[in-house]
């Protein structure tokens, strides 16, 4: 394939990610022939995945210089073992229908590998969710983060009613989280994940990252799995 062609096809899926814009470039760009029509007829699956793996670049291009800062949990804001050589970042709100549907494949991505490492960024964006996650990061700081995120997702949707009753199972001091929920320290957390998300580029939740990856969606357990194998995230 020669070097035209490879930029041929590379523009026309700059037109499927970008609609009318898109198109409109591919034609003025004189690259609309009927050699990249032909082709791009007889192989129908190739601009998807051109635009999957322009997108995936893109996402990594992003993740490159805000890496360290993903991966760094709000201390004891993490799933499966603390010190896991296999990290995946979680973006999640607990009024999210999705992430509540995630639930189980990350329990289960937890439970198949011990080297596996949850660290979950509380991204409120729904309405009404934030008083939870201010609450789940004082779960946090008593060391009790596990069992009020789970907690608060089987007792959703968020409501004042919800939260209290979330912490009071996950056995949390209610005077020392309520006072910790309202800190400088927790709105700051809340405020650098949301600054976090937008430089991915992150539109909703549940949101993902690996290594070098980043991603979204309740894509399953599969999808979750394999972008933690070494040499695929």
């Amino acid at each position: 394939m020669t070097d035209n062609f490879k930029t041929s096809l590379r523009t026309a899926a700059l037109a499927l990610l970008f609609g009318f814009a898109g198109a409109a470039l591919w034609s003025y760009s004189g690259l609309g022939d009927a050699r990249t029509k032909n082709y791009l007829l007889a192989n129908p699956d190739i601009l998807p995945q051109m635009a999957e793996a322009y997108q995936s670049q893109q996402a990594k291009d992003r993740l490159a210089g805000i890496s360290a800062q993903v991966m760094t949990p709000f201390p004891g804001a993490v799933l499966g073992n603390p010190d896991g050589s296999k990290v995946l970042v979680e973006f999640t709100d607990y009024n999210c229908p999705y992430c509540a549907m995630s639930q189980a494949d990350v329990h289960r991505l937890v439970e198949s590998d011990p080297e596996v490492k949850i660290v979950v960024r509380e991204w409120s964006i729904f309405q009404g969710s934030e008083v939870a996650s201010q609450m789940a990061l004082a779960a946090a700081k008593q060391g009790k983060y596990a069992a009020f995120h789970d907690a608060m997702f089987r007792l959703g949707p968020v409501s004042p009613e919800s939260v209290e009753a979330a912490a009071r199972e996950a056995g949390l001091d209610l005077e020392r989280a309520r006072a910790d929920a309202a800190s400088d320290e927790v709105a700051q957390e809340l405020a650098r994940n949301h600054a976090l998300a937008g430089q991915l580029g992150f539109s909703g939740t549940p949101s993902w990252v690996t290594k070098d990856r980043a991603f979204e969606g309740a894509v399953g357990f599969g999808a979750l799995k394999e972008a933690l194998e070494p040499g695929d995230s």
